[in-house]
């Protein structure tokens, strides 16, 4: 059912708990599951990722895709960062079973909403990033 991979991230989950002072945080949910996933990301001056920590309240699959997502974002850039989608993060996992894809929604969307606070906290636009969701049921409605 699930991958090597996506035991190994669920069993040893990469970059779990906070930053301190984080120069972006996003939380974002899935009523219809109850998944919470919170990102941490320290950017430096250069608008590099020096380190990203994840909270998640969830299922298996969701804590293996926020391990694989802080791994694909650490030491990128902000736009690298934002160019990580959920099939990047399933690709990586080596795939998820159908009714676990929204598992890779709230990683990519967490980073985005981490994303957005960063640009907010520092007043600046980033190229392609819109506001983000508090529930990805939003997004998954959208899909249908």
């Amino acid at each position: 059912m699930y991958s090597e991979k996506v035991m190994d991230h669920f069993s040893n989950p990469r970059n779990v708990g906070e930053i301190e002072n984080p120069s972006g945080v996003g939380t974002v949910g899935n009523a219809k599951c109850g998944d919470i996933m919170r990102m941490y990301l320290d950017v430096d001056e250069n608008q590099v990722i020096q380190d990203v920590k994840f909270k998640t309240f969830g299922c298996g699959a969701a804590i293996a895709t926020s391990s694989m997502a802080t791994e694909m974002v650490k030491g990128r850039t902000i736009q690298q960062a934002l160019e990580v989608t959920n099939k990047a993060v399933m690709e990586a996992l080596d795939g998820l079973p159908p009714v676990k894809v929204h598992c890779s929604l709230l990683a990519e969307q967490a980073i985005h909403a981490a994303l957005w606070d960063y640009a907010q906290k520092n007043n600046i636009k980033i190229e392609g990033l819109e506001p983000p969701v508090n529930d990805i049921e939003e997004i998954v409605e959208d899909e249908d």
